[in-house]
């Protein structure tokens, strides 16, 4: 298991996907841009994040587990993500949630399989792996697409994502985002640290 130390202020950067989403807890401003190659068209989005991470016990993991017929034993944990924002050119405000649940493969934790509690068309698991560089990588295949996620810290309250969607017509779709994390959510994260350090 790598130990991996954040080179800014020495915290320690996450080892597995379930490091990844409980550093992530909170609530985060996300800004986004597309690109639109085919239509040459680029495309900006401001959106607010709620993050929470899941113990494999909650009733919600065992539901999502039957869907796509996963034994609930081989559950790390799950993380609910919950959204609203913005799209230019929209004076829409889209909100969302889903959960996203993870199961290892038992052979290397560091990569598995994520199940998300409301699959666009059939149930079909997306796979995650987290790298040597602590970058997270999702991957999704449907018959709608394929689409490739990666996220990672450049500093505990500052996330950064990056995406790419292939259509089966050949157009994509690529997308980068920077996420900062409230202040009060920034806040309450350093005073469970300083609390944990003093126990």
């Amino acid at each position: 298991m790598r130990n991996v130390v954040n080179r800014q202020d020495g915290e320690p950067m996450p080892k597995d996907v379930m490091d990844f989403f409980r550093a992530s807890a909170g609530r985060w401003f996300s800004q986004r841009n597309s690109h639109h190659p085919a239509g040459r068209r680029f495309e900006g989005g401001r959106s607010e994040l709620e993050i929470t991470p899941l113990a494999p016990e909650d009733g919600r993991v065992a539901e999502i587990c039957r869907l796509y017929r996963f034994e609930a034993a081989g559950v790390a944990g799950a993380v609910l993500v919950e959204w609203k924002g913005t799209i230019d050119r929209d004076s829409k405000t889209h909100t969302g949630r889903t959960i996203l649940v993870v199961v290892p493969d038992a052979q290397d934790p560091a990569q598995g399989s994520i199940l998300q509690d409301k699959p666009a068309t059939e149930p079909l698991p997306a796979r995650y792996r987290v790298g040597d560089d602590d970058v997270l990588t999702l991957s999704t295949t449907s018959n709608q697409g394929e689409s490739e996620e990666r996220l990672w810290f450049a500093s505990p309250n500052l996330r950064l994502r990056t995406a790419i969607v292939r259509y089966p017509d050949g157009t994509r779709v690529t997308t980068f985002c920077s996420e900062v994390r409230r202040a009060e959510a920034a806040a309450s994260k350093g005073e469970r640290s300083q609390s944990q350090t003093t126990d």
